[in-house]
């Protein structure tokens, strides 16, 4: 049941992480709406609400407020950026329209240059940045299964504490560093060392460290970044970010990537904004990335679209 004192909170996106966030947040009692283009996702939210799938099997629906035109949301003061690194363009627009002057978007996505992207669109005042590390797998329009606990690291901003108390009343980890940006490259880090692989490789990311050659590979992806994030004069959130990358792919060993769950939707990834966000950074910093522009072309050749 809804709580009269908790705020709106609007969820741009109706994929995994997008109906997670939506569930959580319904459970904990917030009104929640979704903005999405996803016919079927759309479809199902409008007619049966967000479901999150419990590890046990259990299910549980929520209702949400789910429609593709931004004016339905109009008057909106808090946002949650959940869609996919190519689409924040996008989204950036439709938050224009609709987010109130002293509003703020978060975003949580995956990849570099989304905070940028919203903040060209918003001003820097309306925009938060965050990362996380949790996990969910889309099961069916609309139907989502929690990947496991993560965390959600997010970085300091004026108008933020009232979405992270909402973030934190939901059940989920959340802390807040001054510097964000570091805690962003270190997930690219993980990003570029499991997303193309398990998704070129068609494997859980569990599996890329029983595979001798996958494994140099995801090393030689890590060292790359590791080395692009020093030559810009970013400190890493590990000693050892391959070990680091290792132990992330143990501990998540049964999921499937969203990578490989775009790919195997038939949906456009995030690789421009994971490896070629790294190219690009090498290219500029005069870091060699070889590996990560090998991972950029052949994910982008799987589609043929990219």
């Amino acid at each position: 049941m809804a709580n009269p004192s908790a705020q709106p909170i609007l969820i741009v996106g109706t994929g995994a992480l997008g109906c997670l966030f939506a569930a959580r947040l319904a459970a904990a009692g917030h009104p929640v709406s979704m903005m999405g283009t996803w016919p079927q996702g759309l479809a199902a939210l409008q007619a049966r609400g967000v479901t999150l799938v419990a590890a046990d099997g259990s299910r549980r629906s929520y209702p949400v407020q789910a429609s593709a035109k931004p004016m339905d949301f109009a008057g909106a003061s808090q946002a949650l950026v959940l869609v996919k690194a190519w689409q924040t363009e996008r989204a950036a627009r439709d938050l224009v329209k609709l987010l109130v002057i002293d509003g703020l978007a978060l975003t949580l996505q995956n990849g570099l240059g989304n905070r940028e992207q919203l903040v060209a669109n918003l001003g820097a005042g309306r925009v938060a940045a965050g990362v996380i590390t949790t996990g969910a797998t889309l099961l069916a329009a609309g139907e989502v299964r929690w990947a496991g606990e993560g965390q959600i690291t997010l970085g300091t901003h004026p108008r933020l504490p009232l979405l992270a108390a909402a973030l934190q009343a939901a059940g989920f980890d959340v802390v807040t560093v001054e510097d964000v940006n570091s805690v962003a490259w270190s997930k690219l880090v993980i990003n570029a060392a499991i997303n193309p692989l398990t998704a070129l490789l068609n494997v859980s990311n569990g599996e890329l460290l029983s595979r001798p050659t996958a494994r140099e590979l995801s090393a030689a992806l890590v060292t790359e970044v590791a080395a692009v994030a020093a030559k810009k004069g970013i400190t890493l959130n590990f000693a050892d970010p391959v070990a680091a990358a290792e132990g992330v792919a143990r501990r998540t060993a049964a999921n499937l990537s969203s990578m490989l769950q775009d790919l195997r939707r038939g949906a456009r990834t995030e690789i421009e904004a994971i490896c070629g966000a790294v190219v690009r950074a090498g290219r500029e910093s005069g870091v060699p990335t070889p590996v990560n522009e090998v991972m950029w072309q052949l994910v982008a050749a799987l589609r043929g679209k990219e």
